[in-house]
């Protein structure tokens, strides 16, 4: 027998597949997805990798397997999962596989991996009954002794370090009732609970409105019959959609299946999670970045063994081990974050299509402001759709106003805020209501520019400019997280007159304690969430002490309730319309449709001002009146003249490398062999150019765009492409519909 074997390593060169003999001691245990240790290279030094198919024969194969590691295996359908993402988003199978593996344990040796913790727990011995006559007869005189007894008959087995805790007792009170044979010390996995500190009340079930109950009765059938039908619940914002999801989760559980939620931020897991424990209890299992490697493992563990019904997680969680999986539901579906920037770059949405499929189970998607591709499919009938047009609560939709920042200045306003904000926030504060403020920039001055030269002054290491972050008075590379002291003369020219300009959520800090002595204030941006949990600290602290006002970035805008928040104020709403990318307009519209529907959840009615350079812009005015379908009429006319997704897909080849005449070289000869092999009927390449941001971290970066429909042939024509030969320091990757053209 042959094993087919891929070897765990990132070097382009091993991404092939390796004939290996399986001896015959080895044969009846052999399978598709086992992890293995083969000898590999001269030195026959032990490699790792997974076995990613069996065959009878091979002219290859002159070496044996050494070994098969049993407590590591993947499925073999996530084998083939790993193999059609390496294909489609140029990457080794390797770095695909790494995705489906526990955390803690890819590319590293077992006795390294993330394990189970355990330590030492105390459970009683004998019966209960018979503790207890011994207790009431006397023969335990201890009152220590009579105390711990106590405690284990109506809490047994429970953590030594705890009960000592708990009672205020040594271990060698325990230790003294094992030896006299009343209780056991056992060695046990202890659960690193990452909701441990969540004192949580039970929530029942909703009564569903009308649009509610059509989409729940719907996407239900699916599960109870298998269907595999993709739905998108588009509803506004405060429409109840998490309600929905839930009951439908609850629909799955209840037929014996499994659930896999996702949810785009870090940001929205704490409020998310509460909501579904308060439903669900412990069936819960939650995976993201912000947990320790020791949380990830266990919660992966959890559901791997099918104590964890229900996974809810970032885009990593499409890959979690579940079993018999009943539905998978994207919230926010349009979010970028679902899109990976790094290797292998997949969409955690095409995913999600593909292993429903495998499991003959529904998709779901949601959102108020749905990606422009998925509401095509929607109007096309590819994909059902349910609409919720009303909030719950029956909450109105704010009162949203545009101010023209460039009147401001003609009035002489040099604020960051306009008149009609400050005074909003003042009526706020006085009516101990609370307000969100907007601002899609970290730190205090985004640019220090030299009035001079008219330099600014720019990272060393990137094309970019540094910002700078006044509470540690220091420069900041937001791309490469170089750290400077700030300067006082310009490092072009010497000149001393050296000016900070721009905004950033430190600023706006700033300026609201200066404007607003009286007010309380909380900031949350990447610079305050830096540590474990301070997502959800930074979120209840604003919630449960009635922080006047909270300053954020992006993480702030979506999926949060806050009862008492009925103003919200969009700094600057122009961020986005000005980079280089054909969803500028998309994600302008959704972020300022996503932060006004923060406003007036409850009874009380929102506001939100949106401050904004370009007030005549479709993507702001159609925000504004909160009218999805016609900014979806006026962007899908664009895209459709310009050759945009959905009408064409966008492939970014990209070189990376510290020599740009090697760049140069290799890009053009790339784009040859590109010219003559690509259809030009159906298929447009643009010449190799430097990218909008040429240098990042010491290493230039060359872009080719190709527009065109990606399929198989499209594929083959670009591996085609790139059978050049390789210059050594030059990376080369391939980007499909890129979440950034920078």
């Amino acid at each position: 027998m042959i094993a087919e074997i891929i070897i765990n390593s990132n070097a382009k060169a091993l991404n092939r597949i390796f004939d290996y003999v399986v001896p015959k001691e080895m044969e009846k245990e052999i399978f598709v997805g086992a992890r293995i240790y083969a000898p590999f290279g001269r030195g026959d030094k032990l490699e790792d990798g997974f076995v990613i198919g069996l065959k009878d024969k091979s002219e290859f194969a002159n070496k044996e397997l050494a070994k098969i590691i049993y407590e590591m295996s993947i499925p073999e359908e996530k084998m083939q999962l790993a193999k059609l993402m390496a294909r489609k988003y140029f990457c080794n199978i390797s770095d695909c596989i790494k995705l489906m593996l526990p955390p803690g344990t890819a590319g590293k040796e077992p006795e390294s991996w993330a394990k189970e913790k355990t330590g030492k727990f105390v459970c009683l011995a004998r019966d209960s009954e018979e503790i207890q006559d011994s207790i009431n007869s006397g023969e335990i005189s201890s009152s220590k002794h009579k105390k711990v007894l106590e405690f284990l008959l109506d809490n047994d087995d429970i953590y030594l370090p705890d009960l000592e805790k708990i009672l205020e007792i040594s271990s060698s009170v325990c230790k003294t009732l094992e030896k006299k044979g009343y209780v056991e010390i056992q060695e046990k996995q202890i659960e690193r609970n990452p909701f441990v500190n969540k004192n949580i009340e039970k929530d029942e079930p909703k009564i569903l409105n009308s649009e509610q109950q059509r989409a729940y009765d719907a996407i239900s059938f699916n599960i109870e019959n298998e269907e595999v039908i993709t739905s998108l619940i588009y509803g506004i914002t405060g429409s109840g959609k998490t309600e929905i999801y839930m009951q439908l989760i609850g629909k799955a559980i209840s037929l014996g299946k499994t659930a896999i939620m996702l949810v785009p931020e870090i940001s929205l897991t704490p409020q998310m999670v509460d909501r579904f424990l308060a439903r669900f209890g412990n069936e819960i299992a939650i995976l993201h970045s912000k947990l320790s490697i020791g949380e990830r493992y266990d919660e992966w563990q959890k559901i791997s063994e099918g104590k964890a019904k229900i996974v809810i997680g970032a885009r990593s969680a499409i890959f979690a081990p579940v079993k018999n999986l009943g539905i998978i539901i994207i919230d926010e579906e349009h979010d970028m974050s679902y899109k990976s920037d790094m290797s292998p770059r997949y969409h955690a949405r095409d995913l999600a299509k593909y292993i429903t499929k495998q499991a003959k189970c529904p998709l779901v998607l949601g959102s108020a402001t749905p990606d422009i591709s998925t509401y095509k499919q929607a109007l096309d009938e590819e994909i059902e759709m349910f609409t919720l047009t009303k909030r719950a609560n029956d909450a109105s939709l704010p009162e949203i106003q545009i101010v023209d920042l460039r009147q401001e200045l003609s009035y002489g306003n040099r604020s960051m805020l306009s008149g009609k904000l400050q005074k909003e926030i003042r009526e706020n504060i006085k009516n101990k209501k609370q307000t969100i403020l907007f601002l899609n920039r970290r730190g205090y001055s985004t640019f220090v520019l030299c009035r001079e030269c008219g330099e600014p002054v720019k990272c060393p290491n990137c094309s970019i400019s540094l910002t700078y972050h006044k509470y540690e008075n220091i420069l900041k590379c937001h791309y490469c997280g170089l750290q400077m002291p700030v300067v006082k003369k310009c490092p072009n020219c010497e000149s001393d007159k050296v000016k900070y300009f721009g905004t950033g959520t430190q600023k706006l800090e700033d300026e609201i304690h200066k404007l607003f002595p009286e007010a309380s204030t909380i900031r949350m941006d990447i610079d305050t969430v830096s540590k474990k949990n301070s997502h959800e600290k930074i979120l209840n602290t604003f919630k449960n002490e009635n922080i006047d006002i909270l300053i954020g970035t992006q993480m702030i805008v979506k999926g949060h309730h806050f009862p008492n928040v009925t103003l919200v104020g969009v700094i600057v709403a122009d961020g986005a319309l000005n980079m280089e990318d054909y969803n500028a307009s998309q994600k302008t519209f959704q972020t300022l449709v996503q932060v006004s529907g923060r406003a007036g959840r409850e009874s009380e009615k929102g506001r939100v001002i949106i401050q904004t350079y370009n007030p005549d812009h479709y993507a702001i005015i159609y925000s504004a009146k909160q009218d999805y379908e016609l900014f979806y009429n006026a962007e899908i006319n664009l895209r459709k003249m310009l050759k945009y997704p959905p009408f064409c897909d966008i492939i970014m080849i990209r070189f990376v490398g510290k020599n740009v005449n090697d760049i140069e070289k290799l890009s053009n000869e790339v784009y040859s062999n590109l010219q003559n092999l690509i259809d030009k009927q159906n298929t447009f390449v643009y010449k190799p150019v430097p990218s909008p941001v040429d240098k990042i971290k010491n290493k230039y970066r060359w872009r080719i765009i190709l527009k065109g429909k990606v399929n198989n042939k499209t594929l083959n024509i670009i591996y085609k492409a790139l059978e050049i030969k390789q210059i050594e320091g030059v990376s080369i990757s391939v980007d499909i519909n890129p979440n950034s053209m920078i």
